[in-house]
């Protein structure tokens, strides 16, 4: 307890606030994603000197790895871990740096920072991407001798990972908004091209939208192409009327 009151005490160097600010920045300036991971990657493997450390981002109901370093596991790219992932769990429940203990034929065990071994430490550690206390990612840092942790590394990890929570928040908000503008568009375009239908076929409402499916069937293409197809020929037609 003695050991975490003066680490608290202990001032941030000059080192950490530059790479935080360096990660923030990365945000601020509307970076992509993938620069703001490997910015923070850099930060971890520095302040803790990891030998391996692997970033997964929520995709559905699993969380992919999408950036990493100094691994030497040749399937990262396919280890996906599913939400009943014993980690997985854990930091969903915790929302906390957690370690992963498991040693010969033991069952593996979750730890709580509270609760980590200083002598001689952990060698699997996990530190949440939270966004409105919601798990949106995580960092796994490996470790091949076991490594103590403080209170002051553990904050600012946890500072990093809801920073990077909050940036994987607005790049999935900004994905929605672009889907539903998208949508927008596209029904636009269509209610447009069966006006036109309706008008030149002398077809009800309920006939012209099964009219663009059959079309958008038969070409194998999109109904909204069909539909900007339909509204382009009759904007063609109508500049070719002579004028009064």
């Amino acid at each position: 307890m003695h050991g975490h009151t003066a680490e608290l005490q202990q001032p941030t160097t000059i080192y950490e606030v530059d790479f935080v600010n360096r990660i923030a920045e990365h945000v601020a300036k509307g970076d992509t994603f993938d620069e703001t991971l490997a910015s923070a990657i850099d930060f971890f493997v520095w302040l803790v000197s990891c030998d391996g450390c692997i970033a997964y981002v929520r995709e559905g109901d699993q969380l992919v790895p999408w950036v990493w370093k100094h691994s030497g596991d040749k399937s990262i790219e396919q280890s996906r871990l599913p939400n009943d992932h014993i980690c997985v769990r854990a930091l969903s429940e915790h929302v906390h740096a957690i370690a992963f203990v498991q040693r010969g034929g033991m069952a593996p065990q979750v730890r709580q920072f509270g609760s980590w071994s200083t002598d001689p430490g952990e060698t699997s550690v996990w530190i949440p991407f939270v966004a409105k206390s919601r798990l949106l990612g995580a960092m796994h840092l490996e470790h091949r001798r076991a490594r103590p942790y403080g209170r002051r590394e553990v904050d600012l990890l946890l500072s990093i990972g809801c920073i990077l929570g909050t940036e994987i928040r607005i790049s999935q908000l900004e994905s929605e908004n672009s889907d539903l503008l998208l949508e927008l568009e596209t029904r636009k375009l269509v209610e447009r091209g069966k006006g036109i239908l309706q008008c030149g076929l002398r077809l009800s409402e309920e006939e012209a939208y099964p009219a663009l499916e059959r079309h958008s069937r038969q070409k194998r293409r999109l109904i909204k192409e069909i539909a900007q197809t339909i509204i382009t020929s009759d904007k063609l037609k109508r500049s070719l009327l002579p004028t009064e």
